[in-house]
């Protein structure tokens, strides 16, 4: 019953930080910051209200329309927070489901807490790319940043053999997609993606960089 508990509350968060990256997907295109400000309709500008933020639901209860001007609320919204929600039940399951489950077990995962935030990253970077075409330097370079620092803090006191291989894999499929940007000249992809494929090899290490990109092109392939 209490794993129950902690994973319909960590759904529900899950939720509230995908309408939290919604917010931040719009602001970074619109050159806005995201750390004040109330959140307001993209059509009208109208500030929004508690009852129009709750996550899925409010999207349900307004039919997909705002309260204030009638205007058609874009399906990213409740995607976001639906996928968001479910990657964090994903990392928890992944993280403490065949283990004894408890609240100072959650609590004291620097894992658990950092897999949050990378998996909240990726959601940003893939649906700013995806509307957009380009991925943003402000969420690339802070997410470098802090795979980077975990690595080492991971591997410390002594930094081997592991932390080397996330490295070497990081800058290998940095420099696969280097040079198909050098070759075409930028026609094939955006020099983003050479910045994507480091971050990519530094999170996954060796070999599961080659996995991800066989998968990414395989898919991107069938598209």
């Amino acid at each position: 019953k209490m794993r129950l508990i902690f994973y319909l509350v960590t759904f529900i968060f899950g939720t509230c930080i995908g309408s939290f990256l919604n917010c931040l997907i719009y602001r970074l295109n619109n050159k806005q910051s995201f750390l004040k400000g109330r959140s307001f309709c993209p059509h009208c500008q109208h500030k929004l209200g508690f009852f129009d933020l709750i996550p899925i639901l409010s999207f349900i209860i307004l039919k997909v329309k705002c309260r204030y001007c009638g205007q058609k609320i874009s399906g990213q919204y409740p995607l976001v927070e639906i996928v968001t929600g479910g990657l964090f039940l994903l990392i928890l399951n992944f993280q403490f489901g065949g283990s004894q489950f408890s609240i100072f077990n959650l609590l004291t995962s620097v894992r658990f807490f950092y897999l949050l935030i990378i998996s909240s990253l990726f959601v940003v970077v893939f649906v700013y790319d995806l509307k957009h075409y380009t991925i943003p330097d402000k969420v690339i370079y802070p997410a470098m940043g802090i795979t980077f620092f975990y690595q080492i803090i991971y591997n410390f006191p002594a930094i081997g053999s592991s932390f080397w291989s996330f490295l070497l894999s990081a800058f290998g499929a940095a420099g696969f997609f280097f040079l198909m940007w050098l070759v075409s000249k930028g026609e094939w992809m955006g020099f983003g993606d050479v910045k994507l494929g480091f971050l990519m090899g530094l999170f996954l290490g060796w070999p599961n960089i080659l996995v991800a990109l066989f998968s990414a092109f395989f898919i991107g392939a069938i598209i």
